[in-house]
């Protein structure tokens, strides 16, 4: 039986994102929550070898695709209880607890950030113990993420009341063990800038990146085939956690689609400047993956993986999203 209590903050309005089941509602829903508002094609000038070119339209491909079946998890009775809380920019958190959890004073932890909070509650209870799901979403963007956890103080107020929801629901103390992030889309800036602290770097023991690693080009607008380059400081972070996992010492899944967004960067290029950084390289595969998903490369290396997709759609990228639960239990070792 499914219990839903309300938590001791002041209960905020229900920011939640809805279901993406049906192909359509995937598709605007990332054209509007993922890429952003489209805008016209402005084309390219020929001024523009003397002078910068403009900003790209945004170009989330408009194509129906039927190369791929993009599967949908069905939504099921998951048991243990749910509460929720007001969290950071007094947006809802919603945590769900096992019933496993009830017999522990440690805890594991999943965080998410972006997306619909049952999909990754159902991931989080496929493992099958006593691990923790909470879910948090800021907006649209991930400069709303990384905003929202810019102050340090912000994630460490987050842990502990997720803390208090699990003491309230036990009925005894309890504290986190593992700690794992996971962002999709947009929601990787908010584990970006959870990760510029070292403490909380310390803190963390795994992170998961469903298609969601992007960064802007410098020039803003100006892609590497018109001579422009990343801007790697939203990726440093990124690089040294994988370095960690590479030297064993953390755990790192990076995954990746083929999408081409234009006006920032695609999650293929900022996976491929994170692997040179790295100095290592991908290995071509061809199979399927969850979900009906083309896998077409992977690097391993240490607990550092890097998986990269096929497909230049709006349902690709939600297929990664849907693909969490297989792409969880592979981080954690499952």
């Amino acid at each position: 039986m499914l219990h839903y209590e309300s938590g001791n903050l002041p209960a905020a309005r229900d920011h939640r994102m809805t279901d993406w089941v049906g192909r359509s509602v995937a598709s605007a829903f990332f054209l509007v929550m993922v890429v952003g508002a489209l805008a016209i094609d402005a084309g390219w000038s020929p001024l523009a070898a003397q002078n910068p070119p403009p900003a790209a339209s945004q170009n989330p491909s408009p194509m129906v695709d039927e190369t791929r079946a993009h599967q949908r998890l069905a939504r099921r009775e998951l048991g243990g209880t749910i509460r929720s809380f007001a969290g950071p920019a007094g947006k809802s958190v919603e945590v769900w607890i096992p019933e496993r959890a009830r017999s522990r004073d440690v805890f594991d932890l999943v965080v998410h950030f972006h997306g619909t909070a049952w999909l990754p509650e159902q991931a989080v209870a496929g493992l099958g113990d006593h691990t923790v799901a909470a879910v948090l979403n800021l907006g649209t963007g991930s400069g709303a993420y990384d905003r929202g956890f810019t102050d340090p103080a912000t994630f460490d107020t987050l842990l502990a009341a997720i803390t208090r929801e699990v003491s309230a629901t036990t009925g005894k103390p309890a504290r986190v063990g593992r700690l794992t992030l996971v962002g999709f889309s947009a929601g990787h800036g908010a584990v970006r800038a959870i990760l510029r602290d070292a403490q909380h770097f310390a803190r963390v023991d795994a992170v998961l990146l469903l298609d969601g690693m992007h960064t802007s080009y410098v020039p803003e607008g100006s892609q590497l085939a018109t001579g422009g380059a990343l801007d790697t400081t939203n990726l440093v972070a990124f690089a040294d956690f994988a370095r960690a996992a590479v030297r064993g010492e953390k755990r790192f899944l990076v995954t990746h689609s083929e999408i081409f967004p234009g006006t920032f960067a695609s999650t293929t290029e900022t996976a491929d400047w994170l692997l040179h950084s790295l100095g290592l390289h991908r290995k071509t595969v061809l199979r399927w993956g969850p979900r009906g998903m083309q896998q077409l490369s992977e690097v391993r290396a240490g607990r550092f993986e890097l998986l990269g997709f096929a497909g230049n759609s709006a349902p690709d990228h939600i297929d990664q999203l849907h693909a969490m639960p297989e792409l969880l239990a592979r981080l954690l070792g499952r």
